[in-house]
């Protein structure tokens, strides 16, 4: 364990020096090494460890550094790191307070604090899951039994044939996460009620259809593309005055609590009935790690338990609250975060990554590049105005190995989405990728 310490810190030093996409010959070298069949006999622990740093560290993507902007990822802070290994060396089955009272508690522990971040109700159960998608789906189960329940129907026993109709109301822009859980709870995405959005890809109010009957409403706290929020007062009155269930996928967004400067953009969103963020995106911590927060605890206990028999359990098992059975301690790097961070260190990491963002929009708009959306948060989009020149745009800034953003396609035209939500991105980061970027685009 002291080698792998030893072999962890020096990667993580060396991040600021590496290429932010690994090169070709290190993904060769390593997939040729890879190659060699079983080993007959055992294999020492040292010489494991040996293999994975002399193939796998120059392998990998450097993420955990200054410069990654892809898929909205944070690199772990470094008390959460620490975390990781010590309850990595726990080995705690985390499924009820009987099989670790410390992870339960560290569980109760951190959601206190989570809970006073998002300003939830003081009845909101929370749970860790994988991640956003697992949290939409957890939450979405619990929307599931609690509107066919109000309409007489037991969907856990009775199933969805015979049911009464469910609505399912999105934007046109609802992210691919809830596209993907839906079908799996038995709402296809053809019977989908889709509603407009606006050119920031907010859900438009004044679109929503009548609400009758069992419904639930699904809401974006972060547009994927440009950090925009939906107007969460609007809608939600709208939607609870017809009895519907509104569902908030806030996966990097909903941080924007933490901070006095943004807060004003999640007004309203503490309303919904419940919530799916990750964090492992903007609170940094290790992979993998989601947070489902529902309303109604007797909801999501009846939709998740393993029971079957909800009412006869008592406080917050995991295992009765997520598809989990066998789980890790996900609760513990999630307080070491909120505990070495503060509210003052949560709050200054968010506002950072929004000023660093909102700067890098003004200077690359100044060399003439186009900035799509409003940068509000932590997303920015940038197009050179044709789909050609920004696609070799991307693919010359990853091969820079300087910086690393992604390419999606937006309203129509491709653009490359960066995204600022690390705690190591610092002025210097953010000064040498806008050279990169101004070089790649000029390339």
């Amino acid at each position: 364990m002291a080698d792998a310490a030893r072999r962890g810190t020096e990667y993580l030093e060396s991040l600021e020096t590496r290429h932010v996409f690994p090169r070709e010959a290190d993904i060769a070298r390593l997939r040729d090494a890879l190659h060699a069949p079983m080993p007959s006999g055992p294999t020492t622990g040292a010489e494991v460890l040996r293999f994975l740093d002399h193939y796998g560290s120059p392998a990998t993507v450097a993420s955990a550094g200054g410069r990654y902007f892809g898929f909205v990822t944070g690199g772990a802070l470094p008390a959460t790191v620490a975390s990781h290994m010590l309850a990595t060396a726990w080995d705690q089955n985390c499924i009820t307070f009987t099989s670790s009272p410390a992870a339960a508690l560290f569980d109760e522990a951190a959601f206190r604090w989570l809970k006073e971040i998002f300003k939830l109700p003081a009845e909101t159960m929370g749970a860790f899951v994988q991640g956003a998608t697992a949290a939409n789906f957890t939450a979405l189960a619990a929307a599931r039994h609690e509107v066919l329940a109000r309409a007489g129907w037991n969907v856990e026993e009775q199933g969805l044939r015979g049911s009464p109709g469910v609505t399912v109301i999105v934007g046109e822009e609802v992210h691919g996460s809830i596209n993907r859980v839906l079908p799996l709870l038995g709402f296809g995405r053809a019977q989908l009620v889709r509603v407009p959005v606006d050119d920031q890809g907010r859900l438009r109010a004044d679109q929503l259809p009548a609400i009758e009957g069992p419904t639930i409403v699904c809401i974006q706290a972060g547009n994927v593309n440009s950090g925009a929020f939906d107007p969460a007062p609007a809608i939600i009155d709208r939607a609870q005055a017809g009895g519907a269930w509104v569902h908030v996928d806030g996966a990097f967004g909903l941080w924007a609590a933490a901070s006095a400067k943004r807060r004003h953009l999640v007004e309203a969103f503490e309303r919904a009935d419940s919530w799916a963020t990750d964090a492992h995106k903007w609170l940094n911590v290790p992979y993998d790690c989601g947070i489902a927060f529902v309303r109604h605890p007797d909801a999501q206990r009846a939709a998740m338990s393993i029971s079957g028999d909800y009412l006869m359990m008592g406080g917050r098992d995991a295992i009765e609250l997520t598809l989990d059975n066998s789980r890790r301690a996900r609760g513990v790097d999630v307080w070491a975060a909120l505990q070495s961070l503060g509210r003052q260190g949560l709050a200054e990491l968010v506002d950072r990554n929004c000023d660093q963002a909102k700067w890098l929009a003004g200077e690359l708009k100044a060399a003439g590049i186009g900035i799509l959306n409003d940068v509000v948060l932590n997303q920015v989009v940038v197009s050179l105005g044709d789909d050609v020149g920004t696609k070799r745009m991307i693919a010359a800034l990853q091969q820079s190995g300087q910086a690393w953003c992604g390419g999606t396609r937006w309203h129509g035209q491709e653009a490359m989405r960066i995204s600022i939500s690390a705690w190591a991105t610092t002025d210097k980061d953010m000064r040498t990728t806008l050279r990169s970027i101004l070089a790649a685009a000029e390339r």
